[in-house]
């Protein structure tokens, strides 16, 4: 249900400017992540640099943009949308489909501040030794994100080896927004946690903050989605 519009902030800049914002990477290895896995801090803020060039005049621009917000919903037994999303390794992305035939767990971000939630299911999908691939999804709706797209993933890329670009895959603008339809995007520091059966139909979820009791959950549903 969608209900409120928002805008993003403007930032002034004078003359020749590069803004943007770089967290600390710590790259997770463990159990049987295909891909690699990493903590999303990086990436999340990364989503939301940008880069302005004045001509020695002060500029201004909005990053996100107005933003539609949609109310929370439970999505368990939908299938999960599917959209065209481009891997850091620069590979096109159909999803669900890319993943189709094996469970897969996608970690949604929709802004910075998300960084704080997917870092801890992070640390503890791999200390469980969560059993499937791990995806993450850097998610933001809206036209004005979409004009710094390739800017943003070469920051991502700058900030990451290469051998796990292809576990992060972005989506922006139109593609963004049935993820966003989907889930609902109030509360938007919370990540959003979706495991995928074979057929891409979303099997457990949850958008309230990390909690171990549900982590233990997780890895026990993906479990027996394996046997």
């Amino acid at each position: 249900m969608q209900f409120i519009a928002h805008c993003g902030i403007a930032i002034p800049t004078k003359s020749l400017f590069f803004a943007y914002y770089r967290g600390l990477r710590i790259r997770l290895t463990g159990g049987d992540f295909k891909g690699g896995m990493v903590i999303m801090s990086t990436r999340i803020k990364l989503l939301f640099a940008v880069v302005i060039v004045g001509l020695g005049s002060i500029s201004v621009i909005a990053i996100t943009g107005c933003q539609t917000v949609w109310e929370n919903r439970n999505p368990v037994g939908d299938h999960f949308p599917a959209v065209k999303g481009k891997s850091l390794s620069g590979d096109l992305v159909n999803l669900p489909e890319a993943y189709s035939g094996s469970p897969v767990l996608l970690l949604v971000g929709y802004v910075q501040e998300t960084q704080f939630d997917l870092d801890r299911w992070s640390i503890g999908l791999v200390q469980l030794e969560f059993p499937d691939r791990v995806v993450e999804i850097p998610t933001i709706p809206g036209a004005v994100p979409s004009l710094f797209s390739s800017m943003i993933d070469g920051g991502m890329r700058s900030g990451i080896p290469s051998e796990d670009w292809a576990s992060v895959v972005t989506l922006y603008g139109k593609a963004a927004k049935p993820v966003a339809e989907l889930t609902g995007n109030e509360n938007p520091r919370n990540g959003r946690i979706i495991l995928l059966d074979n057929d891409g139909i979303i099997r457990w979820f949850w958008d309230e903050g990390f909690s171990a009791k549900r982590l233990l959950e997780l890895v026990n549903t993906a479990k027996a989605l394996n046997d």
